[in-house]
């Protein structure tokens, strides 16, 4: 039987369920802890308001439509009388959120970091970018930048271990089998960078790590403005143990491969060329990846669920306000001149062209960007074909999340669903999952039908792990105090690059200027949202939102009180990070705070 001919069948079940007269309804017994009360969450089939319940169903259906992608060709967006209404009010929502952020960069710290850079006398070298951050932005990012960021940035280490925090969706190890080398490097350069490895001895003992955003290249550069398109390799080290970077290629114009051997200059340049890639990368990635997922998943929900039914409660939650950031994106981030334009050096079109890129290529599919499925699959955690990376920053801050969300999920579906059987007699359920298959066409979704609590557990946990986790890696604090701070992380470059090595006398001339370097600065902090735990908003109160809770069940307040605790505990430990005696958190030569859950929206935030 086709999946259409199933679908048209469950609301068909639906129909003739809740068109018969109250006293004739079809029911189940219900299980003693589902509550009937109107003000309750309930599924269908232990419904008294069920006539109500279908017309609700049907008015959704007519009133949330699939509108064009937004930000690039990527997932659908709402449109219709309900869908229109809703995205206005979740603009409304976070204009208001976002004012309080507008008014201090534009008429406190911009000015203050401006008159600070003048007072210093300018950018003068690389160490004058410090002016820009050191006690600035005290109401954006009140923690200031992540410590390490701006003493330690010209080590190796730094660099290579932002790969696996900071912007952890790049990299992965190379398949000693099944992966060829992408580019080669002089031997004799590989084996004085890897304490007397070859490269293809680091290859196939699993060593090798690669990142590419040689993509970029394909995509239009704004006037004045020049970037490369970097691929990198990087590495376990044969005696440190250490991850390490072993070589930068630019993919542009002379197409100049930078390692640690050459001169200074030479090689930040490598490591700011990466940067600026990887800067462009995330911002990007994590529109695809969280965004262009979650939305679609949660407009086939408003589609085919009741506002009664459990699991639309549950995602009403956890996508607040997610309708308001693609279209304000399109309005003042990525329009022509907009902020985009105004900083990075690719275009607004080349933002939405790699957002579409990305989609199609992985990070808009459903299962296997799951935390679970992702870093295994790279090569990154449990790997079975080269030894275990000594430290493994994103995972080791974001697992206990992840534990926690998942624990919290599997005893809310467990409330509403003593069994796998039930889920097949739960019509609204299967007609969602169908919906979001064959409506909403997001890509790698379980199967339809589904029979297993499981399944819907793993399904909850990833969209709150899209939102509430998985977008602050890459938007939120992170750029603002970490992965955005000049000068190794430029927005753009300020002059043609190199054609030859050793011709680099000065860096400041590629480096943004004050304004330029104001601006971006300006930009990164926006990101952030102080005011979360002032207001209930940061993850630890996930779950425990009063409209929501209130329309569960006492098991479910419970988990969502202990949730509470465990993201606090977690808070702590962030928080209490110190460096050790070799002077590195996590392994590495900076603090990463940004992931503090006091201080991450429960949400699609920007």
């Amino acid at each position: 039987m086709s999946k259409l001919i199933q679908y048209c069948i469950s609301l068909f079940i639906l129909g003739q369920c809740y068109a018969l007269p109250l006293g004739e309804q079809i029911t189940l017994s219900p299980d003693p802890g589902v509550s009937h009360g109107k003000n309750k969450f309930v599924l269908a089939v232990f419904d008294a308001h069920a006539p109500e319940r279908f017309r609700e169903i049907r008015m959704n259906r007519e009133g949330y439509q699939y509108g064009s992608p937004l930000l690039g060709n990527t997932s659908y967006f709402p449109t219709g009388v309900l869908g229109d209404a809703r995205v206005l009010s979740d603009k409304q929502l976070w204009y208001q959120d976002v004012q309080y952020i507008t008014n201090n960069v534009n008429n406190i710290e911009w000015p203050q970091a401006a008159q600070a850079l003048a007072e210093a006398g300018g950018l003068q070298n690389l160490s004058s970018f410090n002016v820009i951050y050191e006690n600035q932005w005290q109401y954006t990012i009140p923690d200031g930048v992540s410590p390490g960021i701006l003493t330690n940035w010209t080590q190796d280490h730094l660099f290579s271990m932002e790969r696996l925090s900071t912007n952890p969706y790049v990299v992965r190890r190379l398949h000693p089998a099944n992966d060829t080398l992408p580019f080669l490097i002089e031997e004799n350069v590989v084996r004085q960078v890897a304490g007397g490895v070859s490269l293809d001895e680091l290859h196939n003992s699993g060593r090798l790590f690669f990142a590419d955003h040689s993509v970029q290249k394909r995509f239009p550069i704004n006037p004045g403005r020049w970037a490369a398109a970097c691929s990198a390799y990087f590495f376990i080290h044969p005696k440190s143990g250490e991850f390490l970077p072993l070589a930068i290629k630019t993919n542009v114009e002379t197409d100049l491969i930078y390692t640690p051997l050459d001169d200074e200059n030479d090689w930040l340049f490598g490591k700011m060329a990466f940067e600026l890639n990887d800067l462009f990368h995330g911002q990007i990635y994590h529109l695809s990846n969280t965004h262009d997922i979650a939305e679609p998943v949660y407009l086939a929900a408003l589609r085919t669920l009741s506002i009664r039914h459990p699991i639309r409660g549950f995602l009403d939650r956890v996508m607040y306000r997610a309708f308001a950031v693609r279209p304000i994106g399109d309005e003042v981030l990525f329009n022509d001149g907009g902020f985009f334009d105004s900083s990075f050096a690719p275009t607004n079109f080349a933002g939405r062209s790699l957002s579409s890129y990305l989609y199609d290529t992985g990070a808009g599919f459903f299962q296997s960007t799951q935390f679970a499925i992702d870093l295994p699959s790279r090569g990154l955690v449990n790997c079975t074909y080269g030894p275990a990376l000594k430290t493994m920053p994103f995972y080791d801050t974001v697992n206990p999340m992840v534990l926690a969300i998942n624990e919290f999920i599997t005893t809310y579906v467990e409330a509403y669903y003593p069994s796998d059987a039930l889920l097949e007699q739960d019509q609204e359920l299967q007609a969602w999952m169908l919906e979001t298959i064959e409506k909403a066409q997001v890509i790698d979704f379980p199967s339809f039908p589904l029979t297993s609590r499981s399944t819907l557990a793993s399904i909850l946990a990833h969209i709150s792990f899209l939102a509430g986790v998985a977008h602050h890696v890459l938007n939120g604090a992170t750029p603002g105090e970490s992965s955005g701070i000049l000068p190794l992380h430029p927005s753009a470059f300020n002059k043609p690059l190199p054609t030859t090595k050793g011709s680099i006398d000065d860096l400041m001339p590629y480096l943004h200027n004050e304004t330029e370097a104001l601006k971006q600065a300006s930009l990164l902090v926006r990101f952030n949202r102080p005011l979360l735990e002032e207001h209930k908003e940061s993850l630890v109160y996930m779950f425990s939102g009063k409209d929501f809770l209130s329309q569960t069940m006492p098991t479910v307040e419970h988990a969502a009180e202990k949730f509470e605790r465990q993201m606090e505990m977690i808070s702590d430990e962030i928080r209490g990070q110190k460096f050790d005696e070799r002077g590195l958190a996590q392994g590495m030569p900076f603090i990463w705070r940004s992931m503090d859950p006091r201080r991450i929206p429960y949400y699609l935030s920007v």
